[in-house]
């Protein structure tokens, strides 16, 4: 490819359909993939980051998200011609890499100048792997490949020294790189990279997203995180403080530990800013991996507060279930959020040390019950089918969440079957240990376990489906009746009965 002035070179950051009998994907912004039955859309914040980016330095952007436009693939290959793009950025992850290599070859033939560059969580681990089996041109590492696609962009066009992370074969005109590091792939293949992922950036460099750009309203209505429309989505920090948890793909691929870093509080405020008064966005969920705690969060709180901005929006997040105490909860109260996740994933400590959740059986209640006081609306995430568990700790499980429920501390929950995605430190130890039932990725999709364990397939999905029916009592449909105030309260309500019912599909054991 010969040098381009900026203005003049093409870049699409998309997600091309994935049609499938088992639902929508769930891969864009998602830590752990899955088909769901009722669409849900979640605004992928970093390729929206990386799209802006190269719009502001100077080159031509079209964002094209096939997933949430609900194209289908001859249309959304369709639009990718008309355009002509110079490059192609797509996120991937293990259960749909095998699709994505042969889209990429089909691409290429279509396209023969197309340079595509491939990111995600899988590709961060296994690089070479994808150099092997498509012809993909580019794979960036780690999960700052907004910054890193702006400076591979830069480096081609005008000459920029590259940064780390980067991979590419051997053969590339291209890339000039004084001492790259030389992988040998298969069939004796030759590739190149520039070294680690690169993950030292500050976060308050980034411009604002720019919403119109990325299409923000795709992803503002099709989403449980929301009740207030239309809603859109932060990314306050990478990952998550705490980093330590081993079923975590982002905190071993993407956000490795050390790597963390948050943006400072008056930033994340002069957003919440813009998006309230250019956008009208009624609800906003900060999907951080955990969201900021100790004086940060105290101070953005103060601004919400003080500003009066906590009367126009409503702000949901990712928390620990131990990570604030009351004064924090009431607080949050006070500034307007509202929707608060956990990840409670078990109430056997056994399993909760050994995915180092940093976490006690004990602090599960404590931690809604707070949240709950603060006027917050608690949602826990659960996963079952550990291989060191039995019935019987699973049945605890559901118990415990089951308890929550009905004492009015949790409002919503999910269930999911645990999967070790290759990278992360429960994939390791399960190869260690002989644990894996399968190591095809297109099986890593949650509609059946994939790790050995005293349990069948059809208790873990008979369970799983327990848990879900645990919210059908007539207490808790009572208490979501009297606790409706507005049309919007209605609305939601009916969406999470659909989702409810959807999650239940889900989980029937069809369509694998």
């Amino acid at each position: 490819m010969k040098k381009q002035s900026p203005k003049n070179l093409k870049l699409v950051v998309g997600y091309p359909p994935i049609p499938s009998e088992k639902g929508v994907p769930l891969l864009s912004q998602n830590r752990q993939f899955q088909y769901f039955n009722a669409k849900t859309f979640i605004y992928p914040m970093v390729p929206a980051s990386a799209a802006t980016l190269a719009q502001d330095q100077g080159y031509q952007v079209k964002w094209m998200d096939g997933i949430a436009g609900e194209q289908t693939l001859t249309d959304w290959t369709k639009e990718l011609k008309k355009f002509q793009p110079d490059f192609l950025l797509l996120e991937t992850k293990a259960p749909v890499i095998k699709r994505h290599w042969l889209l990429i070859d089909d691409l290429k033939r279509q396209l023969p100048k197309l340079k595509i560059v491939l990111v995600g969580d899988h590709v961060t681990f296994l690089p070479g792997e994808s150099l092997d089996n498509c012809l993909v041109d580019y794979i960036i590492t780690g999960g700052d490949y907004d910054f890193v696609m702006i400076n591979l962009l830069n480096h081609i066009s005008r000459g920029e020294k590259l940064e780390s992370g980067v991979w590419w074969r051997s053969k590339d005109k291209n890339i000039t790189c004084p001492k790259p590091k030389k992988f040998k792939g298969k069939k004796g293949a030759i590739y190149f990279n520039s070294g680690l992922p690169s993950l030292g950036h500050d976060l308050n460099d980034l411009p604002f997203v720019d919403r119109d750009l990325t299409k923000w309203r795709l992803y503002a209505y099709f989403n449980g995180n929301f009740k207030y429309h239309p809603g859109t989505y932060t990314f306050s920090g990478r990952d998550c403080w705490w980093n330590r948890c081993t079923f975590c793909i982002w905190d071993q691929t993407l956000y490795p530990r050390g790597s963390y870093r948050t943006v400072k509080p008056e930033r994340l405020f002069e957003e919440v800013k813009i998006l309230v008064d250019q956008y009208g966005v009624k609800e906003i969920f900060d999907d951080a991996g955990t969201f900021m705690v100790g004086s940060n969060l105290r101070k953005f709180c103060h601004l919400m507060i003080d500003s009066g901005y906590s009367k126009k929006v409503v702000l949901s997040c990712n928390m620990r279930l131990n990570a604030l105490n009351q004064k924090d909860y009431d607080l949050m109260g006070r500034a307007n959020f509202r929707f608060i996740l956990y990840g409670m994933e078990s109430a056997n400590q056994k399993t909760l040390d050994k995915l180092d959740k940093g976490l006690k059986v004990a602090q599960i209640k404590q931690g809604v019950k707070m949240a709950k006081q603060a006027g917050l609306e608690p949602h826990l995430t659960i996963m079952l089918g550990y291989p060191w568990e039995d019935y019987a700790d699973a049945l605890n499980t559901i118990k415990l969440a089951k308890e929550c429920v009905e004492a009015g501390w949790v409002d919503t929950l999910q269930t999911t079957i645990i999967i070790p995605y290759p990278g992360s430190a429960l994939w390791k130890e399960c190869q260690q240990k002989g644990w894996l039932l399968t190591e095809n990725y297109e099986d890593y999709d949650m509609r059946q376990p994939v790790m050995k364990t005293s349990l069948t397939a059809d208790e873990i999905l008979k369970l799983t489906r327990l848990l879900y029916s645990s919210l059908i009592t007539p207490k808790f449909m009572w208490r979501r009746v009297i606790g409706m105030r507005s049309w919007a309260d209605l609305k939601f309500n009916f969406f999470a009965t659909w989702k409810f019912l959807s999650h239940l599909f889900d989980f029937s054991g069809k369509k694998k």
